[in-house]
C-alpha cells in the first residue's frame, strides 16, 4: 500500500476509539454540546455530535446544527481577498485608506498600512477598541459608523510592521475593503464566491435570523459559577470579517480541505501559500512558537506543521486544524465559553498521528477480532482505563487527562484473556500483565491489571439534560 493509503486505513481503525474518548470529555467536561469532524484526502471520514443543541428545550444536537465559529471568519475574509487580488480587482500592498477614504480624511496613520499588513496582524491596530463591551454583549456590535469610530479613537497603537497584534478591529477594516471593492456587501460576496461554490449548505456570514431554529444555543462557562446560563445570539454587524461567520465541523473541513496545496480549485498554490506561511510569532521572545499567518494560525503539533484558526464567540468555542502537506484536517465545535475545543481538536491529532506510527514495522493486532477481545473502557475508585485500539496497536489509555497519549502503555496479547503491558512509564506496571474474567457469553466482567488491582466495565451513565450539560 502506499502511504496514504496505510495512514488512511490506520485512521479509520483509530475513528471508534475517538468516538469513545470524545464521549467521555463530553461527559467529564460537562460541555452542552461538541461536534467533531475528520477529513483526509478530500473525503470526509467522520462527522459526530454530542450533547444538545438546546439543553432547557431537549433538543439534541445533530451534525448540521449550527455553530458561532467567530474568528474563522477571519480565514474567509483573507480566502476573498486572495481571490480578489488573484483576479486583479485589488493588489495586496495597496493602502486601506485607498478603500477605506474615511481613515484618510480622519488622519488615521492606519490608512497607511497594507491591506498585506492587517491580513497578517502587523499594521499595529488595536485589538477591539477602547470599549470592547460588546463582547460581553452589553452593548450591540459596531455598525460600520461605529467601527470606524473605534479604529479612529487611537486605533493605532505601534507603527505598522513593527510587532503582531492580534486585531478583530483590523479585519473588520478587511471587511470593508472588500465591500468597496466589489460594489457588494460583504456577507453577499463571500457567499457568492466562497461558501456557495465550495457547497457550503450550513455556513454563513452572520446570525441568520430565517435559520434560527437550527442554531445550537451556547452557554456561559464554569470560570464565575458553577452552573451554565444560556447566551443569546446577537449580529455582528460591522465585524462579521473579524468574526460574524457561523458554520458546522462537517462544512469547516470541506472548506479547509480546498485550502490543502493541490487539493481543489478555489485558490492557486501561490495563493494558500502566502496565506499559510508564517508572517509573525505570538511571542517575540520564541520565534519557533505559534504564529500567524494571513488570515491562517501557523502552528506545530507533534513535529507536524498545521494551521487553521480557532474561534470564540459568546457561549461558542471552536478549533480548526489542517496539514497543507497531508491533507487531514481536524474541526471541533463546543457550545460554552472556555469550550474544550482546542484540547479536543489536538487529543485527536495526537491519536491520529499515533495510529499512523502503530501501521510501522513493529508489534500489531492482527486482525479486528483479536482488538475486540479486549476494548473497552474500565473503571474502579483509583480512575479508569481505556483499552483502546489506535491504528495497529492496543493502548491503555487514561481518558481523564487532557491529552490521551500523555502516558499510554503499550499492551501485547499473551493469550484469550491476558495482555501484556509492555512499554510506557516505569512507574507504573510495564512487564506485568492484565487479566480478563468473562462471563458464560464471553462479555468482560473485570480485569485485573496496573499494580495489580481490579476494574469494572464501566460506561457513561445517563442523565439530564440539564445535569448532563452543567446547567443543574
Amino acid at each position: 500500500m502506499t502511504d496514504t493509503a496505510v495512514a488512511l486505513d490506520a485512521y479509520r481503525k483509530t475513528l471508534p476509539y475517538i468516538r469513545d474518548w470524545v464521549a467521555y470529555k463530553v461527559w467529564q467536561l460537562r460541555v452542552p454540546g461538541v461536534q467533531v469532524a475528520i477529513g483526509f484526502q478530500g473525503e470526509e471520514l467522520f462527522s459526530e455530535a454530542w450533547g444538545y443543541a438546546d439543553v432547557e428545550a431537549g433538543r439534541r444536537l445533530t451534525t448540521n446544527d449550527l455553530f458561532r465559529i467567530a474568528s474563522h471568519s477571519k480565514t474567509f475574509t483573507s480566502t476573498a481577498l486572495l481571490l480578489l487580488a488573484e483576479r486583479g480587482s485589488l493588489r495586496l500592498d495597496d493602502t486601506v485608506g485607498t478603500y477605506v477614504p474615511a481613515l484618510v480624511d480622519g488622519g488615521s496613520p492606519i490608512a497607511d498600512a497594507t491591506i498585506r499588513e492587517l491580513m497578517e496582524m502587523g499594521a499595529g491596530v488595536i485589538r477591539d477598541g477602547h470599549d470592547g463591551d460588546y463582547w460581553s454583549l452589553k452593548r450591540p456590535f459596531p455598525d460600520e459608523s461605529e467601527l470606524l469610530a473605534l479604529v479612529l479613537d487611537r486605533g493605532q497603537k505601534v507603527p505598522a510592521g513593527s510587532s503582531f497584534n492580534y486585531s478583530n478591529l483590523g479585519y473588520s477594516l478587511l471587511g470593508l475593503v472588500i465591500a468597496a471593492v466589489t460594489g457588494r456587501t460583504y456577507n453577499e460576496f463571500v457567499r457568492e464566491a466562497i461558501v456557495e461554490p465550495l457547497g457550503l449548505r450550513n455556513t454563513g456570514p452572520d446570525w441568520d435570523p430565517s435559520r434560527e431554529d437550527d442554531f445550537v444555543i451556547g452557554y456561559s462557562g464554569f470560570h464565575v459559577a458553577r452552573t451554565r446560563q444560556r447566551i443569546a445570539h446577537v449580529d455582528t454587524r460591522a465585524m462579521a470579517a473579524a468574526t460574524g461567520f457561523h458554520g458546522t465541523a462537517s462544512d469547516l473541513v470541506r472548506y479547509f480541505s480546498a485550502h490543502v496545496l493541490g487539493q481543489g480549485d478555489l485558490l492557486s498554490d501561490h495563493s494558500k501559500r502566502l496565506a499559510q506561511r508564517k508572517s509573525w510569532s505570538a511571542t517575540e521572545e520564541d520565534p519557533a512558537a505559534r504564529g500567524y499567518g494571513a488570515g491562517f494560525i501557523v502552528d506545530r503539533i507533534d513535529g507536524r506543521e498545521v494551521r487553521g484558526h480557532s474561534g470564540g464567540f459568546p457561549g461558542h468555542i471552536t478549533q480548526s486544524l489542517f496539514d497543507p502537506a497531508s491533507s487531514l484536517v481536524v474541526s471541533v465545535m463546543t457550545s460554552s465559553a472556555a469550550g474544550p475545543a482546542t484540547l479536543l481538536a489536538t487529543g485527536i491529532l495526537h491519536l491520529l498521528d499515533a495510529a499512523a506510527d502503530s501501521a510501522a514495522p513493529g508489534a500489531t493486532v492482527a486482525e479486528d477480532a483479536v482488538a475486540a477481545r479486549y476494548t473497552g473502557r474500565y473503571a474502579n475508585p483509583w480512575g479508569v482505563t481505556d483499552v483502546a485500539r489506535v491504528g495497529d496497536r492496543l493502548l491503555a489509555i487514561d481518558p481523564s487527562g487532557p491529552d490521551p497519549l500523555e502516558s499510554p502503555t503499550r499492551l501485547e496479547p499473551v493469550d484469550a484473556d491476558t495482555l501484556r503491558m509492555t512499554h510506557g512509564n516505569r512507574f507504573g506496571s510495564v512487564d506485568e500483565d492484565i487479566t480478563f474474567t468473562r462471563d458464560a457469553e464471553g462479555a468482560v466482567t473485570g480485569i485485573r491489571g496496573s499494580g495489580g488491582m481490579s476494574e469494572e466495565p464501566w460506561s457513561i451513565p445517563e442523565e439530564t439534560p440539564e445535569v448532563a450539560a452543567g446547567l443543574a
